[in-house]
């Protein structure tokens, strides 16, 4: 197996590595969609997150990579296997890492059904497709914009459901296919339906590095890996090693992580401040701020994780006009989701003071 590059060695691009490690945390949230001009890491960050990813327990002889310890997500045919078997044969393995080709077709991407087999021996026989290989584990997209669109959406489909179900002429096969799902896209050559853009969960664009001392530093770490991969990845083993460690206690503790009504009314206000269309956006902001407060070791949400959630989830919803800021800072969600929170209190109270006031003026009429 080729050696890879470290993911902690990439210079700069903070946004993109933050929502990679995000879906790594929590996988629920939907994917992310990197868009930017050539050469600035979109592969590279994506191969280097799947080789870093915790090892994962996995059936033996399962094809689908079906979790011991969840029979409820076991694919069909791990549930006739195992019916009723207490121990169930298991091993660990590295977390895969499955390239969808451009040209792949809904049969190549789902699996198929063998009807000629099951009409002739009475056996059900389905030939796994690319979900089946990318179970708990990572799915790249390359060029995604130039994928056909009812691919990718059988792709967000699954994406979302976590399951994969194929069927044909009366006989059906479920496989779980829970996974990260990450597309790549130069918007040069073309852009997403905007049916299809809601439906990654986060967006990141992304730019060449313009600071002179960044390119310098990123011209160096290539040489040096070109030079001797094996040795410059020894050198970053150890951050690699605390990484993987972080996402494996955030994916531990993302389940415990709890908020507030007033985060909820936080997240609302300013998604509708921002006339975002839909609910999903709320959602996944909601789900990236939980993985965010997880990966640094918290089990309560702030309005700083709403705002870094925000900053990534809502790119790609927001309408712009001409004239519009093209993207809003941290600091300025933040600072914007505060006041926001403010004016929800104050109104909160005035609707309270008011229903008190009417409720006095009403005994008041009584008694007269």
């Amino acid at each position: 197996m080729p050696s890879i590059f470290p993911f902690t060695a990439i210079v700069g691009q903070e946004r993109m590595r933050r929502a990679l490690i995000l879906n790594a945390v929590d996988t629920r949230i939907g994917g992310v969609l990197i868009r930017g001009e050539r050469g600035t890491a979109k592969s590279t960050a994506s191969r280097a997150l799947a080789a870093l990813l915790p090892n994962v327990k996995v059936v033996d002889d399962c094809r689908f990579g079906c979790d011991p310890d969840k029979p409820a997500t076991w694919c069909t045919e791990c549930k006739e296997r195992f019916n009723g078997t207490k121990k169930i044969p298991s091993h660990i393995r590295t977390t895969s890492f499955v390239n969808l080709p451009v040209s792949a077709t809904e049969d190549r991407v789902v699996g198929t059904l063998d009807i000629e087999q099951a009409i002739q021996k009475g056996e059900r026989h389905f030939e796994p497709g690319v979900l089946a290989g990318a179970n708990r584990g990572l799915l790249y997209i390359d060029e995604v914009n130039l994928l056909d669109d009812h691919v990718v959406d059988v792709l967000l489909d699954s994406a979302a459901m976590g399951v994969n179900m194929v069927e044909r002429e009366g006989i059906s096969f479920t496989h779980p296919a829970r996974f990260i799902l990450v597309g790549t896209m130069n918007p040069e050559e073309g852009e997403l339906r905007p049916q299809l853009l809601d439906r990654f969960a986060l967006s990141v664009d992304i730019v060449g590095i313009r600071d002179a001392r960044n390119r310098v530093t990123i011209m160096e770490r290539n040489l040096a890996y070109e030079q001797d991969a094996d040795a410059f990845r020894n050198e970053w083993l150890q951050s690699e090693k605390d990484l993987t460690h972080k996402i494996e206690r955030g994916r531990e503790l993302v389940g415990q992580v709890t908020h507030t009504s007033r985060d909820l009314l936080s997240i609302a206000a300013l998604t509708a401040s921002l006339n975002v269309d839909g609910h999903r956006a709320d959602l996944v902001i909601l789900k990236a701020a939980r993985a965010q407060a997880a990966f640094e070791g918290r089990t309560k949400i702030n309005d700083h994780d709403i705002a870094l959630a925000a900053e990534l989830a809502l790119p790609h919803r927001i309408k712009r006009t001409p004239f519009q800021q093209a993207e809003m800072t941290t600091e300025q969600l933040q600072e914007r989701i505060e006041q926001l929170a403010g004016q929800s209190v104050e109104s909160e109270a005035e609707s309270e003071e008011s229903e008190s006031q009417e409720g006095e003026s009403k005994s008041e009429e009584k008694k007269t």
